[in-house]
């Protein structure tokens, strides 16, 4: 009996390796754009002396470029390629990351929204591409593992991000310097200095979008001319009547949007909302913003945790493995008080890494190739449902008590049925994986 008929494929086959490495890259890029902008927020309230609901539209601009563009994005593949939309997404990307020049000159806070809606443009459209072109690139075997291995270097742009948010960007922020009373100084400034304050910290918000711009035009040319295989239908005409249908009747697959949706929402919960549970045993936004550095660390080490699992765990099983942990770790949060909640609350983070990959993985494993751009699709504007519930939670954690216990504690409840719904989806699919 000859030995190779029981090979296992390769993860990535070597003519796939180069471009499974740039490729690779990009998910470290749309990291980095996601978790340098959540602190924006915050510095744009002081800065431009807004409301806290009109510098939340910093927000609503980033996931509003998702959900505006993941659509157009998957038919633009259609007709063209996967290098094509992953170009379109970079020039998009350095375009808005840009347009902050010109924005901080203006020193309007709505020309800022307007280049972080069309940054985003260009990070749906790379998610819509690299996602499944990663999947493609080698044995449907191994499809989710490669995607969860590529997904990995997603939480490094995060922690680098953070790390230029954390480091680089607010403390060096004049408007945000406070008297010994804890009070904003920038408050008790006449117009002209303020002014000058204004147009100082605006330039220190604009410079990581500038920086990172250059390097997603080096990552342009290099994939401009860097020859990528084909693996996708080119030019075929395909009813997307009928690619709609097909999505609908895929039960994993459409039982899996829903289910990302809910994932990203428990996600963007977990990652805000360390600093308010911080907070409440006492502890400073500073401090509190290295306990999110920890959690994403873990989320960081546990993705090549997870995906070395996968060699001998199927996905499915894994993921319902996971949820089931995220869960007991969510209960725990919210029933234990103290410094003991918090690390459980940071543990989330541990069990999350696979999540996001893993749920795209299966729900597109049992699509049809010609469908697939299309169904990535959906995929990516299932991210939008993370803006639906944190202001749910925001308004639990502003009653201060609910069942007798601390309401920061009990607004957890809601990360808690997120992961409840992904176990489900993850023991639901593994009887579709041995199909």
């Amino acid at each position: 009996m000859s030995h190779t008929s029981h090979k296992r494929p390769a993860l990535i086959e070597k003519r796939y390796v180069v471009p499974f490495i740039l490729i690779t890259t990009l998910f470290a890029l749309w990291g980095f754009a996601n978790d340098i902008t959540n602190p924006m927020v915050a510095a744009f309230k002081d800065v431009m002396e807004i409301s806290t609901a009109q510098a939340s539209l910093v927000q609503f601009a980033f996931y509003g470029g998702y959900a505006t563009m993941a659509i157009p994005a998957a038919l633009f593949i259609r007709r063209s390629s996967y290098k094509s939309g992953i170009l379109l997404g970079l020039g998009l990307y350095a375009a808005g990351a840009f347009l902050f020049i010109p924005a901080a000159m203006q020193q309007s806070f709505a020309f800022f929204c307007v280049s972080l809606y069309v940054l985003t443009f260009g990070l749906a459209f790379l998610e819509t591409t690299a996602n499944p072109y990663i999947l493609s690139l080698g044995d449907k075997e191994t499809s989710t593992r490669r995607l969860n291995m590529a997904q990995a270097f997603n939480p490094v742009g995060s922690l680098s991000g953070m790390a230029i948010a954390s480091f680089v960007v607010l403390p060096n922020l004049l408007s945000d310097v406070r008297d010994s009373a804890g009070n904003l100084v920038f408050n008790t400034l006449d117009a002209s200095e303020k002014a000058a304050i204004r147009t100082h910290d605006l330039a220190v918000i604009r410079d990581p979008y500038v920086a990172i711009g250059l390097v997603v035009l080096v990552m342009f040319v290099i994939i401009a001319l860097v020859r990528m295989p084909r693996t996708d239908q080119r030019g075929e005409k395909v009813d997307a009547g009928a690619t709609l249908r097909h999505l609908w009747h895929n039960h994993p697959y459409r039982w899996g949007v829903l289910t990302q949706m809910f994932y990203v929402a428990a996600q963007i919960m977990v990652w805000t909302f360390i600093i308010q549970y911080a907070g409440n045993l006492g502890i400073n936004k500073a401090t509190a913003q290295l306990y999110n550095i920890v959690a994403m660390s873990l989320a960081l080490s546990f993705r090549f945790v997870g995906t070395y699992m996968m060699k001998y765990v199927r996905p499915a099983v894994l993921l319902a493995v996971f949820g089931v942990c995220a869960a007991l770790c969510t209960l725990a949060t919210i029933l234990v008080e103290g410094m003991a909640g918090l690390y459980f609350l940071v543990a989330i983070s541990a069990f999350m890494s696979i999540m996001f990959p893993s749920i795209y993985g299966i729900a597109l494993e049992k699509v049809d190739e010609r469908d697939t751009s299309l169904g990535a699709a959906f995929l990516v504007m299932a991210i939008v449902g993370g803006a639906l519930m944190p202001p749910l939670q925001g308004a639990i954690i502003d009653l201060e008590t609910v069942w007798g216990m601390p309401a920061v504690n009990a607004s957890f409840i809601l990360p808690l049925v997120c992961f409840v719904i992904v176990a489900c989806y993850g023991a639901y699919t593994t009887g579709f994986e041995k199909r």
